[in-house]
């Protein structure tokens, strides 16, 4: 059902073979069903201070580190950067919104998809542009045992973020794996981006507002309707996955 994605994948990078161990999951939209309150804290807190992204757009940055975010809207108005300073007090401010919605849910299909990843023995790796200590400290919370400190990469840990490379090739290297053997898990345009450019097989889950073809358009291998469809079709992708002896 799957094997052309495969085979496309497998031959545009010259490998012979997908030899699975990690699974490297975005958190925003992937494991917590917290993008509206993120778009709607973006939208509030940039109009604020007289900068405009709706929340449509919102989604589109999504995965972008919060510097970068407020940095591109800031260039696009104003043609120049915005200071550190600013950066820093907007993005305080979009944290402190943030944090005044509810608690934001397990993305329906996360926790039960990690069971079955964990069960095979394979590493779960966290790969996010967000720095919201809120939704950070929960996913020992929401997610027992699944994600150990030293295999997250978060807008801590990197220079650049996503749609760069940077973050999903320093998943690999926490992992300690190589890009043929692991799989990226997505739901944002740019997260797809990264996990391309980084080499590794990208699965886009629309679980937003856009329209499933942006997520091909950036790359995607495969795609899913949500999370819940990726866990339920999990046993078929895990054997096409497997290489052919």
């Amino acid at each position: 059902m799957f094997k052309e994605s495969i085979t496309h994948y497998l031959k545009k990078h010259g490998y012979a073979d997908i030899r699975l161990k990690a699974v490297l999951f975005d958190m925003d939209g992937v494991l917590f069903n917290s993008m509206p309150y993120h778009a709607d804290a973006w939208h509030k807190v940039m109009e604020r201070h007289g900068l405009h992204l709706s929340r449509e757009e919102a989604y589109m940055h999504e995965g972008r580190t919060g510097a970068a975010t407020i940095n591109l809207v800031y260039q696009r108005q104003y043609g120049k950067d915005a200071t550190p300073d600013m950066i820093e007090s907007i993005y305080a401010e979009k944290s402190e919104e943030f944090n005044k919605h509810p608690d934001p849910e397990r993305m329906p299909g996360s926790w039960e998809v990690l069971q079955k990843i964990k069960a095979e023995g394979l590493t779960p790796v966290l790969v996010t542009g967000s720095g919201q200590h809120s939704l950070l400290n929960r996913l020992s919370h929401n997610f027992p045992g699944m994600f150990r400190r030293e295999r997250m990469v978060t807008a801590f840990d990197v220079k650049y973020g996503k749609p760069n490379p940077e973050p999903y090739l320093m998943g690999l290297e926490k992992a300690g794996v190589k890009a043929n053997e692991a799989i990226v898990i997505e739901n944002a345009p740019i997260g797809v981006q990264a996990g391309v450019a980084a080499g590794i097989f990208t699965v886009a889950v629309n679980t937003g507002p856009l329209d499933g073809q942006v997520l091909l358009d950036a790359g995607a291998d495969l795609l899913f309707p949500s999370m819940q469809a990726f866990c339920d079709n999990w046993e078929i992708v895990r054997k096409e996955l497997e290489p052919q002896e």
